[in-house]
């Protein structure tokens, strides 16, 4: 007989792979999704609509930045330097090998 509260539910990962792949891609994810499409591609639809407004979708972009738009640039500005933050990370974590999760090597 195996006593339940003895034995863990899954068996113990050793973690000697290399985290610092997991960081370079949340970071580039961050990256991309914050500057370049909170920041470049808000600014660049503004700067399109200095000849006229038109409408994306359901979003209808004006000459002017609202408030929302400005919202979006400061969490792109921040989501962005998240991300950078990330890749500064992964740049001073020790190199492991790597090794794909839950695999036996």
């Amino acid at each position: 007989m195996v006593d339940l509260h003895e034995t863990p539910a899954t068996p113990p990962f050793d973690g000697k792979g290399d985290e610092r792949i997991g960081y370079y891609l949340a970071g580039a994810t961050l990256v991309v999704l914050g500057w370049v499409l909170g920041v470049v591609v808000n600014l660049l639809l503004h700067v399109a609509a200095r000849s006229g407004p038109f409408l994306v979708w359901t979003v209808h972009f004006g000459p002017t930045m609202g408030p929302y738009a400005w919202a979006v640039f400061g969490l792109g500005l921040a989501t962005g330097t998240l991300g950078a933050g990330l890749f500064w990370v992964a740049r001073t974590t020790a190199r492991g090998p790597f090794v794909l999760p839950g695999a036996d090597y």
